[in-house]
């Protein structure tokens, strides 16, 4: 019990810290959280909670919008060029206000992932400018 308690202690602090590393290792889970966590049966279609709570008219894509600031927020605080975090915050808004189509936009969620577009932004800056190995998948 001891030792369980240690590795999730010693995994949450891996998340917290502001070392590249933790950074990536946040915002690749944030970003499956949002946009891979389920997979449609059948179709084998992943999706996440930004589609989940874009079904709520407009507030859900409101707020699916909110949380996608948060890469972008993340991105500043590494250093992204202005240039970078523009086009972040274009992926965010193209998301939020087509999204907000009714049935559309529900559809346009499945298919746009904002997410993973400022995701790969995010990763291309950190092996641009640090050295830092992927975390082993399990």
């Amino acid at each position: 019990m001891a030792a369980t308690y240690a590795l999730d202690r010693n995994a949450a602090r891996r998340l917290i810290g502001t070392d590249a590393a933790a950074v990536r290792q946040r915002i690749t889970l944030f970003e499956t959280l949002l946009e891979r966590a389920f997979v449609i049966p059948g179709l084998n279609r992943p999706f996440g909670l930004d589609a989940i709570i874009g079904l709520l008219p407009v507030a859900g894509d409101a707020i699916a919008g909110l949380m996608g600031l948060y890469l972008v927020w993340e991105a500043r605080n590494l250093g992204l060029s202005k240039w970078t975090q523009a086009r972040m915050l274009a992926n965010v808004g193209i998301d939020t206000a087509l999204g907000a189509l009714p049935l559309a936009g529900d559809v346009f969620d499945l298919l746009y992932r904002s997410n993973s577009r400022n995701l790969r932004l995010i990763r291309r800056h950190i092996d641009r400018t640090q050295l830092v190995a992927e975390p082993a998948q399990r």
